[in-house]
């Protein structure tokens, strides 16, 4: 991406107690052309003020912070995007903590943030999930993926009133250990077969590259087939093609 103006680079705030691991993601980011930090917060107050004022395009937000946490000030700016309507810029928050827990998986969701990595991400995946985010998609660690699967299942999660325990009249469910399915949406008729495989394997947390190694198909097979599993289940990012996949029983 030689070339690229300032103005077409991705601004990235890095949000950390931490000054040596603020350090660490800057020289992550500062060696690529097409990303750029803009700011640095010690602490989720701070990160409100820099989202409010610089209007970076990603924030990378630590969860335990001094003060106001990290999944509080993802809320808050989260409602600040809300208030700007249809601003041209929007902020889109990456989670990222050393803390693996279903609460801060669950948390950060309800908060509006975008994507959720542990910090112990490779520098890799931390840089293309940065330019996804920016996108418009959202990502999320894959042992995060299968935890908030296993929290839905054990919280009984179901928009339509089911639980993992629920059957049909006679006793009879769908597969061994599945979820009964009295009710499916009306999207999951338009994937093809190929496409629910893709989302089985979107909802067991692999990513496009994972997926294509495993159905023996081409990255960009795999992410045009995600990109039309989206647009047809109507959801925003494989977050929500996770909840899709398990409220419809496909997990």
């Amino acid at each position: 991406m030689e070339g690229m103006s300032e103005l077409q680079r991705i601004r990235v705030v890095i949000a950390d107690d931490q000054e040596l691991v603020r350090a660490g993601f800057a020289m992550v980011i500062g060696s690529q052309p097409d990303i750029q930090v803009v700011g640095q917060a010690g602490d989720g107050a701070q990160a409100v003020s820099l989202a409010e004022s610089l209007h970076p395009d990603v924030v990378l937000m630590d969860v335990r912070m001094p003060g106001m946490d990290g999944l509080e000030a993802t809320s808050r700016i989260s409602a600040l995007e809300a208030a700007a309507g249809d601003a041209p810029r929007k902020t889109r928050v990456i989670i990222l903590t050393t803390f693996d827990l279903d609460e801060y998986v669950m948390a950060a969701i309800n908060a509006g943030a975008s994507g959720f990595l542990l910090k112990d991400t490779e520098p890799e995946t931390l840089l293309s999930s940065i330019r996804t985010v920016y996108q418009g998609n959202a990502i999320i660690a894959p042992s995060a993926t299968k935890r908030l699967i296993e929290k839905m299942m054990e919280d009984g999660y179901t928009k339509h009133g089911l639980t993992a325990t629920d059957g049909y009249a006679d006793g009879s469910s769908t597969m061994p250990g599945a979820r009964p399915v009295a009710y499916t949406d009306p999207e999951l008729n338009l994937l093809t077969e190929r496409e629910r495989e893709v989302l089985v394997e979107i909802a067991h947390g692999l990513s496009n590259q994972e997926i294509a190694d495993k159905l023996f198909i081409s990255p960009p097979t795999a992410k045009t087939h995600v990109a039309h599993i989206l647009a047809k289940i109507n959801a925003r990012d494989r977050v929500q093609a996770v909840v899709f996949a398990y409220d419809n029983g496909l997990v």
